[in-house]
């Protein structure tokens, strides 16, 4: 009787695992779904907070590098399309510009970066620099606490990495899980998409046609796809479609209000990029929409709709 006991609760073990591996409609899910949340963070490089275990990130073996090796050249922020990291901002001479996750941007801007830090992660001046390339109303300065105006975007302050010696170099992004390259929305490139504007990265909003339906940190509505498939999981806008519907990035679990976050996981595209889905439901938003809160993707073509938190049509 007891080894038919143990026979049925491990068959029993094997089928929940079986039906865990296949909630969104594959045996082989899709590595995110199957290894992180959508909220995972970016891989970070080895080594602590400073870079490693010297202030330059590597070692020690560039102890030596030059003292103005991380001076912020003054004049406009710019904007580049980095391959692995998407839209990032750079000063004016095209070096990349960092945040860190230690610091705080909300209720009040505050930078943790003193001593030994601010020398590996130089802070970018306030004085000078222009918005230029990025939104004006998401630049502004926090005072340090040796009375120097820095230089902030969206609440973050940002910093220089002496590491990058040459325009283009992203070596600080993901050093010590705390390091980011900075967008011009002011999030984390590389990593899940975050709340802006005063906005959790996904919550609900008050629509007096559709009810409580998803929008993203940015304000926007967030739709499905009647054509996609939730089982097994996939994306069926594909070519021209994508320049009209675009794929909602993967969020931080933890800014997720009015959705339940074990709904929420990530679709691989056939291109290698990420895109949030919502019971297994890619989203994405929509290019008509010009002003938060729009739904003018709603019903569009009789396969377009916007969603509800349980991640049903909006109808």
């Amino acid at each position: 009787m007891t080894n038919l006991r143990n026979l049925t609760l491990g068959t029993a073990a094997a089928t929940a695992l079986l039906l865990g591996a296949t909630a969104c409609g594959t045996a082989k899910t899709d590595s995110d779904a199957a290894q992180a949340p959508a909220g995972a963070a970016a891989p970070a490089k080895a080594g602590d907070a400073y870079g490693n275990s010297d202030a330059y990130g590597n070692g020690g073996s560039d102890a030596a590098a030059p003292a103005d090796a991380a001076t912020t050249a003054s004049g406009p922020l710019t904007t580049r399309t980095d391959p692995a990291l998407g839209r990032i901002v750079t000063d004016a001479k095209g070096f990349t510009l960092y945040r860190f996750d230690k610091d705080t941007a909300r209720p009040k801007s505050r930078s943790a970066c003193e001593g030994a830090c601010a020398k590996a992660w130089p802070p970018v001046p306030a004085a000078g620099t222009k918005p230029g390339g990025v939104d004006a109303a998401r630049v502004g300065t926090v005072e340090r606490a040796d009375g120097a105006g820095q230089l902030t975007i969206a609440g973050w302050p940002v910093y220089r990495f002496a590491k990058d010696t040459a325009p283009g170099q992203t070596n600080g992004q993901g050093v010590g899980g705390t390091w980011f390259a900075v967008t011009p929305e002011g999030g984390k490139a590389g990593a899940p998409q975050e709340g802006a504007g005063g906005l959790p990265a996904l919550s609900l909003a008050d629509d007096p046609a559709l009810g409580r339906i998803v929008r993203d940190g940015k304000g926007r509505t967030l739709y499905r796809f009647t054509k996609d498939t939730a089982w097994p999981m996939k994306s069926n806008c594909t070519g021209a479609c994508l320049e009209k519907w675009r794929p909602a990035q993967p969020v931080d679990l933890a800014d997720v209000e009015g959705v339940n976050p074990k709904k929420l996981t990530t679709y691989t595209r056939p291109d290698g990029t990420k895109q949030l889905t919502l019971d297994c439901w890619p989203l994405y938003w929509f290019t008509g929409d010009k002003a938060p809160g729009d739904t003018n993707g709603q019903g569009v073509g009789g396969t377009w709709f916007a969603v509800t938190a349980a991640g049903k049509l909006a109808k």
